[in-house]
C-alpha cells in the first residue's frame, strides 16, 4: 500500500533541498514519508547525476569579480547553455562562491561541492567552478578587474605596483583580449622556449637561409611570433590594445607602473 504524501511535506522537502516538486514527491513516496531519508535519497541521486554529467563541456557561464580597496577577488562558474547561465539559482550560486572567495581565498570553493552537486541535479547540466583567485596587495599597489560584457564569460584580475585604477582596468581589458600565458619572457619555462626555438630553427623558412644567419632569424621570429603573440606570449611584450604602436611594457613604464600578477578566467576555455 502506497504512502499518501501531503503537499505541505513535499513543500518542506523542496524548500530544504531546492529539488523539483515531482522529484521531492517521488523521494517521499519511496521513503514512506521519511523526510530525512528522502533528503538522503535526493542527495544520492544528485551525486549520480553530477557523475554522469561531469565529462560534458561547459562553454557558458559567468565570471564575476569584487574589488574593495587593495583586495580583489575573481571567480568563474561554468555551465553548458546560455539559458542556465541566466538562471537565478545559477547566478545566486556564482555570487555566493565569489563572496566566499573574497572573504577567505580561492580554497573557499571546496566548501561548495555539495551545493554544486545539488545544482547539477536540479538544473540538469554540468556545472563547474572554472577558477577562483584573491589578491591582497600592499600599500602603493593597485588592484583592478574587468569582465568582458555583455556575457561576462571572460574576466581578469590584476595587481600593479604603481599606476592608477584606470590603468589597471585598461590592463585587465587588454589581458581579457590578448590572453597572455606569462607576464614577461623571463617567466617562460626553459624547456618551452627551447622547444619553440627548435621548431623555428628546423622550419623550411629558416633552413632555406644561410646557416650563419639562422640563429638571428630565429631570435627575431621568437620576438614577433612567440613572445609578442596574441593569444599567448608574454604580457609585457604584446602590442598594447589601447595604443598598438607601444608594447604593454612601454605603456606601463610610461605610467610608472609594473605588473605584479594577473589572473584570467574564461568559462569558454579561450
Amino acid at each position: 500500500m502506497s504512502t499518501t504524501i501531503n503537499a505541505s511535506l513535499v513543500k518542506e522537502l523542496r524548500d530544504a533541498t531546492g529539488a523539483g516538486m515531482m522529484d521531492c514527491k517521488r523521494a517521499l513516496e519511496e521513503t514512506a514519508g521519511d523526510l530525512d531519508a528522502a533528503r538522503t535519497l535526493l542527495r544520492e541521486r544528485g551525486m549520480a547525476s553530477a557523475g554522469k554529467r561531469a565529462g560534458r563541456a561547459t562553454t557558458e557561464g559567468l565570471v564575476g569579480f569584487i574589488v574593495d580597496g587593495n583586495i580583489g577577488s575573481i571567480a568563474g562558474i561554468g555551465c553548458e547553455t546560455e539559458p542556465v547561465s541566466k538562471n537565478d539559482e545559477f547566478q545566486g550560486f556564482a555570487e555566493r562562491v565569489l563572496r566566499a572567495v573574497h572573504a577567505a581565498g580561492g580554497g573557499a570553493v571546496d566548501g561548495f561541492e555539495d551545493e554544486r552537486i545539488d545544482l547539477v541535479a536540479k538544473l540538469g547540466e554540468n556545472i563547474v567552478v572554472v577558477g577562483a583567485d584573491r589578491f591582497e596587495a600592499p600599500d602603493g599597489h593597485v588592484v583592478a578587474a574587468y569582465a568582458h560584457p555583455p556575457a561576462n564569460k571572460i574576466g581578469v584580475l590584476v595587481e600593479l605596483n604603481g599606476g592608477t585604477e584606470e590603468l589597471g582596468r585598461q590592463l585587465a581589458m587588454h589581458i581579457s583580449f590578448a590572453a597572455p600565458e606569462w607576464t614577461s619572457r623571463k617567466d617562460v619555462p626553459a624547456d618551452v622556449l627551447e622547444a619553440e626555438r627548435s621548431i623555428y630553427l628546423n622550419s623550411d623558412e629558416v633552413q632555406s637561409k644561410p646557416e650563419a644567419a639562422r640563429e638571428k632569424i630565429v631570435d627575431g621570429m621568437l620576438n614577433k611570433r612567440f613572445f609578442a603573440a596574441t593569444p599567448g606570449g608574454a604580457l609585457v611584450e604584446q602590442a598594447w590594445i589601447h595604443e598598438p604602436s607601444k608594447t604593454v611594457g612601454q605603456a606601463l613604464q610610461d605610467a610608472g607602473a609594473s605588473v605584479v600578477r594577473f589572473a584570467r578566467i574564461s568559462v569558454a576555455g579561450s
